[in-house]
C-alpha cells in the first residue's frame, strides 16, 4: 500500500522498519507542514526493544552478499523512485515545506544517487599493485581491496529528507555495510517511504532499518559498540559532540557552511551570475549547506551586480510550496524563521542596509539581501540557514579569498571568472572542500566527493567517496608471481 500522504488521508500510521520489517509503537508522531500546519502523515517513534532488534540484526547481518545482488537492489530503488517521483516529491513538500519544484529536483537526484551506487557496487574490484618496483619485492604482487568497517548509524537532517538519506543508505548497501537510519524528527515520512521501496528488494534481514526516534535516544545509540561507524549530517555542535563522545569510532560529519561566491572583474555575464546567485541563495528557503550566503564582487562590477541580484530576488515568488510557481517556501518552523529575522535585525543594528526583504510571516521569511554587513555579524560569520544573502565589494581576488578563508567554515565556494589562472589559484588557496568555477557554490553532482574542512566537518559523501569512508583497506600479497 502507498504510504505517506495516502496513509495520512486514510488515517493510517506509517510503520517504521526494523531490519526491514514493518513495526509501530504507541509513541505517535504527527508530521505537519511548516507552511500551513496541515497533517502530512503520522508515524511513531521506535521502541527500545525494536531498536535493540535492529542493532542486533545489523551486527549479525550477512555481509557476503554478492555484488550483483547489492546492485540489483540499488537499481530497483532507483527505478521505483523514478516511477513514483510525483508522489515522493509531494511527500517531501508536505512534510518539509520545500517548494514542489525543488522537491522534484531532489527526487531526480536521489534516482541518480541509487543508480550511481549500483554502478559502483558492480565495479568495486579493488586495486592490483606490482611490487617488483623494489628489488626486495621481486616476484610479489599485491591486491588491495575494501572491506566493510561494519554496521553504520546514519543520522540525517530535515532539509533534504530524501537525497541525504539516499547518501547514507546507497553507499552503505553498495559497500556491504548494514545501516540503521535515524531520520530527522521533523521529516521522517520520506525516509519511511524509501524504506518501503527497500522492502521490495531481496536485501537480507538486518541490511537496513529506518527508525524514527528522539534525538536523546539517538545520542544513546551513538555509543553502541555494535555500530562502529557513525555518519552524521546536521548542526556543528551536535556533530562535534558525537566525535568527542566516540573517539574510537569512525565518524564522518557533514556540518554545513556559509558558502561564498566571488565575482571577478573579467566575468562578462553579470545577468547570468545575478540570476544564479539569487536563485541559489534563496532556494530551499536558504536551508542548504551550500546555499549562497556571501558574495564578494570586484568594485568594477559590484554596483551593477548588486542591482541585478536585488531585481532577481524581488522576482522570486514566495508562498504555497505545493504551487509549482513558488520559488521560496517556509523554513522548517516558525522558530527557525524568527531566528533568521533576528540575525538580520542584528546586522542592521551593526550598520547593514536591507536592499530587499527583511519581513517575516510565520515560518516564511522574505528573501533578504543585505549590504554593508560587518564580517563579524552572524549573517556573515555563522551559517544563516535561511533566505539571506550579504553583498560586499572587494578590491581584488586577494581580498575576496582572504575573507572567504577567514570563516570557521569551509564547505564550497564559487568563483565567477574566465581566467584559468584564477580558477587554479582558487582551488589551491581557498580552504574549502570544493571550488565551483563559473557558477555558485551550490552546485553538487552526487557522484563527486562532497564535504568540507574546519567546522564544515570531516569525511566525504558522494557515492564512491562515501564507500571509501565506510570501508577499510585490506592487503593481500602474493609471492612467486611473474609480472
Amino acid at each position: 500500500m502507498t504510504r505517506g500522504i495516502g496513509a495520512a488521508a486514510a488515517g493510517e500510521t506509517t510503520p517504521y522498519r526494523v531490519a526491514g520489517r514493518p513495526a509501530s509503537s504507541k509513541d505517535i508522531v504527527e508530521v505537519r507542514s511548516p507552511y500551513d500546519g496541515k497533517l502530512a502523515g503520522t508515524t511513531s517513534n521506535a521502541t527500545a526493544a525494536d531498536i535493540e532488534d535492529a542493532v542486533a540484526a545489523a551486527a549479525t547481518a550477512d555481509r557476503a552478499l554478492p555484488a550483483h545482488a547489492r546492485a540489483a537492489a540499488l537499481d530497483h530503488v532507483s527505478r521505483r523512485l523514478a516511477e513514483r517521483a510525483a508522489e515522493v516529491a509531494a511527500l517531501v513538500t508536505a512534510e518539509s515545506g520545500k517548494p514542489v519544484k525543488w522537491a522534484a529536483a531532489e527526487v531526480t537526484r536521489a534516482v541518480s544517487t541509487f543508480r550511481w551506487a549500483a554502478e559502483e557496487a558492480r565495479r568495486d574490484s579493488g586495486e592490483l599493485q606490482r611490487l617488483d618496483t623494489d628489488p626486495a619485492s621481486t616476484g610479489r604482487l599485491a591486491l588491495v581491496r575494501r572491506a566493510p568497517r561494519g554496521p553504520v548509524l546514519g543520522i540525517t537532517p530535515f532539509n533534504f529528507p530524501l537525497n541525504l538519506v539516499a547518501h547514507k543508505v546507497a553507499p552503505a548497501i553498495a559497500a556491504g555495510c548494514p545501516i540503521i537510519v535515524k531520520p530527522a524528527p521533523a521529516t521522517p515520512l520520506t525516509a519511511l517511504l524509501l524504506g518501503e521501496l527497500l522492502a521490495e528488494t531481496g536485501l537480507p534481514e538486518g541490511a537496513w532499518s529506518v527508525l524514527p526516534m528522539t534525538n536523546a535516544t539517538a545520542a544513546e545509540l551513538v555509543a553502541d559498540p555494535r555500530l562502529p561507524v557513525v555518519s552524521f549530517t546536521g548542526s556543528v555542535p551536535v556533530g562535534w559532540s558525537i566525535r568527542d563522545r566516540v573517539p574510537r569510532k569512525h565518524v564522518t560529519l557533514e556540518l554545513g557552511g556559509n558558502a561564498a561566491a566571488v565575482v571577478c572583474p573579467d566575468w562578462t555575464d553579470l545577468a547570468g551570475a545575478a540570476r544564479r546567485i539569487a536563485t541559489f541563495a534563496m532556494y530551499q528557503a536558504g536551508q542548504s549547506c551550500i546555499s549562497v550566503q556571501r558574495v564578494y564582487a570586484h568594485r568594477a562590477v559590484y554596483a551593477e551586480l548588486a542591482d541585478r541580484v536585488v531585481a532577481e530576488v524581488r522576482a522570486l515568488r514566495t508562498g504555497d510550496p505545493t504551487d509549482p510557481a513558488t520559488d521560496v517556501g517556509p523554513l522548517i518552523d516558525e522558530a527557525a524563521a524568527g531566528r533568521v529575522q533576528s540575525w538580520v535585525q542584528e546586522a542592521v543594528a551593526a550598520g547593514a542596509r536591507i536592499l530587499t526583504g527583511g519581513e517575516r510571516d510565520g515560518a516564511t521569511m522574505a528573501p533578504t539581501v543585505l549590504a554593508g554587513a560587518p564580517d563579524d555579524c552572524r549573517v556573515n560569520a555563522d551559517e544563516v540557514f535561511g533566505p539571506v544573502l550579504t553583498l560586499a565589494p572587494v578590491d581584488d581576488v586577494d581580498e575576496a579569498f582572504a575573507r572567504i578563508n577567514a570563516s570557521r567554515f569551509g564547505l564550497q565556494a564559487g568563483v565567477f571568472t574566465h581566467d584559468l589562472r584564477t580558477a587554479f589559484r582558487a582551488s589551491a588557496d581557498l580552504d574549502v572542500g570544493g571550488v565551483i568555477v563559473g557558477d555558485v557554490p551550490s552546485y553538487r553532482a552526487d557522484q563527486l566527493p562532497y564535504g568540507g574542512v574546519k567546522d564544515s566537518g570531516t569525511g566525504r559523501e558522494g557515492v564512491r567517496a562515501a564507500m571509501d569512508d565506510l570501508t577499510e583497506a585490506r592487503t593481500l600479497v602474493l609471492t612467486g608471481i611473474r609480472w
